[in-house]
């Protein structure tokens, strides 16, 4: 009988901290996506080794507000502005020709698409329109409630 209601308690507290998550996605999937449901991109330009940035994912990012009103109202992406990942946006594809294996968890290149999106310093929030078209530029670290307030 205490392990079933071990097991129920268990099953419960993991639903409820996946949906205390933030649906984070790859450039290539926020923009299918935004196809059908016209919502606009939410990109988090951070790097690895920005403390700030890590307090945004541990303090902003798992707040329950913040993540119902992006979960809902924009299609969410995690960019690594220092990164390897190819992107392809608005007809052209952007890469990291700097990048350095050796470095991936220290200090490397700047991505080409962190430059076409105008990241200023990280953490750096940005959001596109479903055009394509940049509404919002966001820098810093933000506590949950002057994010909301941004959003």
């Amino acid at each position: 009988m205490k392990k079933s209601i071990l097991l129920v308690l268990f099953t419960l507290v993991s639903i409820v901290t996946q949906a205390q998550e933030i649906k984070w996605m790859t450039m290539k999937e926020a923009v299918a996506a935004q196809k059908k449901n016209k919502k606009p991109i939410f990109i988090d330009a951070y790097t690895v080794w920005c403390g700030p940035c890590k307090m945004l994912d541990k303090n902003t990012f798992s707040d329950e507000k913040v993540v119902k009103l992006i979960n809902e109202k924009y299609n969410a992406v995690k960019f690594n502005a220092e990164g390897n990942e190819e992107i392809q946006f608005g007809g052209k594809l952007y890469k990291n020709p700097s990048y350095q294996e050796a470095r991936k968890n220290s200090r490397n290149g700047f991505h080409e698409f962190a430059a076409f999106i105008g990241v200023q310093a990280y953490p750096n929030m940005i959001v596109f329109d479903k055009d394509g078209k940049k509404i919002k530029d966001i820098l810093g670290y933000k506590t949950p409630e002057q994010l909301i307030s941004e959003l």
